[in-house]
């Protein structure tokens, strides 16, 4: 393997619990009322240092297929990916990351651990 390059946010972040690693800013925060099968998630429109997964089956009855998010630091998995089959060039991707695997960073000092409840 290579030497690993990370990007580094300096705003306020979300990143991953497990190791720190910086995943998206704070103000690329779309949405937070999403529930998946791990709990509530937060829908985002850019992410950073994370690693695509295989794409699963196709979702029955949609046009949708779903792509893991991995941490590229330590792998722990972190979020998902809707993809459609039809995507035109204007629509995006959802990209969902899961509350209860994030870490937030607002300001220099503030690390805050996001838990399971609401």
């Amino acid at each position: 393997m290579g030497r690993l390059f990370l990007i580094d946010l300096e705003e306020n972040f979300y990143s991953c619990k497990n190791c720190e690693t910086p995943i998206a800013l704070a103000n690329h925060l779309l949405s937070r009322d999403y529930q998946c099968p791990y709990g509530r998630a937060y829908l985002f429109d850019k992410v950073v240092n994370v690693l695509d997964g295989e794409r699963e089956e196709p979702i029955p009855g949609s046009n949708s297929t779903i792509i893991h998010l991995f941490c590229v630091q330590c792998q722990y998995i972190v979020g998902f990916i809707f993809v459609r089959r039809a995507v035109l060039e204007n629509q995006r991707s959802m990209i969902i990351l899961i509350r209860c695997l994030l870490t937030t960073s607002f300001g220099d000092t503030t690390k805050e651990s996001l838990s399971l409840q609401g």
